[in-house]
């Protein structure tokens, strides 16, 4: 390489390592600050040929507005915390919250937020949700799961930060969630209008709200039908995932003294592990018992047999509550509120 070249290459390096402002945009373009300024946040009676002239040099020249300034501007920081207390041991892989976590992630975004997880611990350093909310400077929080027992949790919600939840119930707080009551009762009736009444029920862990109602609901609509079944219909498998479902219910059928003919599973991992434990004792499903789930995840209809589920409206119910987060940031009102969004039954092949 000549030493033209050389020189050459290290001015474009330094061009591109030095930060441009509107200050630099607008000198380049013989243009006020104040003009550059209200064309880049769309403001202002601009004639068009002048907008798209700075939008199109600003582009070019890599211009990326001061973060910093922006703040001070708006006197926020366009920044959303997202609080994951994971007391059930689901883990951001299970596909319910990893969906959730997507949508809300692409509607703040759209809106010119940015997502920030809130930890309660990093690396040695151990701080309240409220104490690293406030040193992160955000504008809202989302609560994807938490523990409404918590003192931290409590703490949070009543602090003058908007908070949202996709999950839990407390005072202070504007909560999203599917409509848990609908979605058993849909099934229930699924299984009734086949003439099954020994219907039993398969559960995650109750420390989880969703598996607390799903519960609450099944007990409910035993009474209500006034069916009889025996005290070894209910079953919690207390560990996440489709082996810990498995594993607990080989033992679970071990118990049976007569044999249910339909299972209501609350999630379809729970399904999907119970359907390998009962092929695996001899029992075919839907022939010997029918099999249903809850989530609808993207697996549950390429398993084999296909799953009846109850489908989650997962994309509604974090635009619902990324919509009310940032109407609350705005207004500075503090809402308690619960939007429980509508389920829906998916007939497949696990049910007759």
């Amino acid at each position: 390489m000549s030493l033209k070249e050389c020189d050459h290459g290290n001015t474009i390096m330094k061009m591109a390592l030095k930060k441009i402002t509107i200050h630099d945009l607008a000198r380049e373009l013989k243009l006020s600050p104040g003009t550059i300024s209200k064309i880049l946040n769309g403001q202002g009676t601009i004639p068009d040929t002048t907008r798209k002239r700075v939008i199109h040099h600003a582009k070019i020249q890599g211009y990326v507005p001061s973060h910093s300034a922006r703040i001070l501007k708006a006197k926020h920081s366009w920044t959303i915390g997202v609080v994951f207390s994971d007391i059930a041991s689901f883990g951001l892989e299970h596909p319910f919250f990893g969906s959730i976590i997507q949508a809300f992630k692409n509607y703040v975004e759209d809106k010119g937020y940015e997502i920030v997880f809130i930890p309660k611990r990093l690396g040695h350093l151990e701080q309240s949700y409220l104490q690293w909310a406030n040193n992160k400077h955000v504008d809202g929080v989302l609560v994807l799961t938490g523990d409404i027992n918590s003192k931290d949790m409590q703490e949070l919600v009543q602090s003058h930060i908007p908070c949202v939840s996709t999950d839990i119930i407390m005072p202070g707080l504007s909560t999203v969630i599917s409509d848990d009551h609908q979605g058993i009762d849909i099934i229930f009736q699924h299984y009734l209008s086949q003439g099954y009444k020994r219907i039993f029920a398969y559960s995650g862990s109750i420390l989880s709200r969703a598996y607390q109602e799903r519960t609450e609901a099944y007990q409910k609509l035993i009474k209500k039908h006034h069916l009889t079944i025996p005290s070894y219909a209910y079953a919690i498998t207390e560990q996440y995932g489709v082996q810990s479902a498995y594993d607990y219910a080989l033992k679970w059928i071990e118990t049976w003294k007569t044999k249910p003919e339909a299972i209501i599973a609350f999630s379809d991992d729970i399904a999907i592990g119970l359907i390998r434990a009962l092929k695996e004792k001899g029992y075919r499903v839907p022939e010997d018992i029918a099999v249903s789930g809850y989530d609808d995840i993207q697996f549950a209809q390429y398993h084999q047999p296909s799953l009846t589920t109850i489908k989650q409206n997962k994309r509604w119910i974090a635009e619902s509550a990324a919509e009310k987060l940032l109407k609350q940031i705005v207004s500075q009102k503090p809402e308690t509120s619960v939007t429980r969004i509508p389920v829906s039954l998916m007939k497949r092949q696990s049910t007759r």
